[in-house]
């Protein structure tokens, strides 16, 4: 039987914080408890935002916490060719489509209807107006070079996966669920899968990394729970092995709010300047 593999995944898109610091250490521990592997992937398939600089102090960081990890380390931008091959496959089976309405256009065509349904995360489905479109203008459009994004059309992946999505849950979810969790990747509506530039979105990059580095165990904040609902279904209609999931709790902040480096809280580095040590970090983070 082949040792588990278990993986840390951030984004050099900013500092990594007490979060980062907890779930790296959780992975790093279950991997080793398991006589398993401990992997280290860099998500920057977001070219504008991901710095080199930021996915050096990333190393610089874990190794500082006392991590090792095996080498190379997968960097998402250097595999670009992964991801087209596997959304190849869903444009050759009509399971995504190209949708032309921005943000903007999402607005405004909600604000004229009331009660329009909302994913798991608060923001609104995606309007069924681009699947309708005729397929002689979708050409027209797609030839005109308009922007567009390649979105999943949830029902049709949904009838071509068949039998019921679930996932094995080892962790605990909002709710208190574990075990075999039924999915419900309808509630996220049509997601993105890849934009016209970048052949890929996270939902998409994320299973196929996970298949490609034989990802046994994925280790990760309870945020991520329910969209594992989409994940789980991608696998499916791609043929891809399914992991065992664990979602762990998330290290907030004294106001309760969900640490992020959208608001600025305070990286590892900056902790460490100001005299932390890595058993400051544990001790804060609940990990002795």
């Amino acid at each position: 039987m082949r040792a588990p593999v278990f993986r840390f995944a951030p984004s050099p898109n900013g500092a990594l914080h007490l979060g980062h610091a907890y779930s790296a250490l959780i992975n790093h521990r279950m991997a080793q408890a398991a006589y398993g592997r401990f992997l280290l992937r860099i998500e920057d398939i977001d070219l504008g935002r991901c710095r080199p600089e930021q996915r050096d102090a990333i190393f610089d960081d874990l190794k500082w916490l006392g991590l090792d990890w095996e080498t190379p380390v997968r960097l998402q931008s250097q595999h670009f060719a992964d991801y087209s091959e596997a959304l190849d496959r869903l444009v050759d089976e009509e399971l995504v489509y190209p949708a032309f309405m921005t943000r903007r256009d999402v607005r405004a065509f909600i604000s004229e209807r009331q009660h329009w349904p909302r994913d798991p995360d608060g923001a609104p489905l995606y309007p069924d107006l681009d699947k309708q479109l005729p397929a002689a203008e979708r050409q027209s459009r797609l030839s005109s070079a308009v922007p567009f994004a390649w979105r999943l059309d949830v029902d049709a992946a949904l009838q071509h996966a068949g039998s019921p999505i679930t996932w094995f849950e080892t962790g605990s979810g909002p709710d208190g669920e574990t075990g075999t969790v039924n999915a419900e990747p309808a509630a996220w509506g049509d997601v993105v899968v890849a934009r016209s530039d970048i052949p890929t979105s996270y939902h998409l990059a994320v299973v196929v990394d996970d298949a490609v580095q034989e990802i046994t165990d994925v280790v990760r904040g309870l945020d991520l729970f329910h969209a594992t609902a989409v994940q789980r279904l991608l696998q499916d209609i791609l043929g891809l092995p399914v992991p065992d999931y664990h979602h762990h709790r998330l290290i907030l902040d004294q106001d309760g709010r969900k640490l992020s480096k959208r608001h600025g809280d305070t990286g590892l580095a900056s902790l460490r300047e100001a005299g932390a040590t890595p058993a400051d970090i544990r001790r804060r983070i609940g990990i002795e």
